[in-house]
C-alpha cells in the first residue's frame, strides 16, 4: 500500500478517510463479537454460566452523596447551606445586611 496521498484530490482524501473510519469500526465490532464469543466458549467449557453487559464509565460513587451544612439561618433554622454553590437568597440577604459568614456556622 502506498503512503503517499498527494496526488489524490482534497474531496477524495475526505472520501478514503470516511471509507477507512467506517471499515475501522467494522473490524472493530466483528473483533470485539468474536471475543466476547471465545469468552462465553471458554466459561461453558468450564461450566460457568456468565453475563456480559455492555455500558458506559461506571456511575460516580460519590454522585448522590450528602454534605453536611455548614451554615444556617439563626432566624429559621430550618434553613442550612453547605457552603457550596449558589449561596441562598436568606444568606446574601443577611451578608449585604453587613453580617459576617462566620457569624452563621453550624
Amino acid at each position: 500500500m502506498s503512503d503517499n496521498f498527494s496526488h489524490l484530490a482534497l474531496h477524495e482524501l475526505a472520501d478514503l478517510v470516511e471509507k477507512a473510519e467506517k471499515a475501522l469500526a467494522e473490524k472493530k465490532k466483528s473483533e470485539r463479537k468474536n471475543i466476547i464469543n471465545q469468552i462465553k466458549e471458554l466459561a461453558d467449557s468450564i461450566g460457568v454460566t456468565i453475563t456480559i453487559t455492555e455500558g458506559g464509565k461506571p456511575a460516580s460513587s460519590r454522585k448522590g452523596s450528602k454534605v453536611a451544612a455548614k451554615y444556617k439561618n439563626p432566624q429559621n433554622p430550618q434553613q442550612t447551606w453547605t457552603g457550596r454553590g449558589v449561596k441562598p437568597r436568606w444568606l446574601a440577604e443577611l451578608l449585604n445586611q453587613g453580617n459576617h459568614l462566620d457569624h452563621f456556622k453550624i
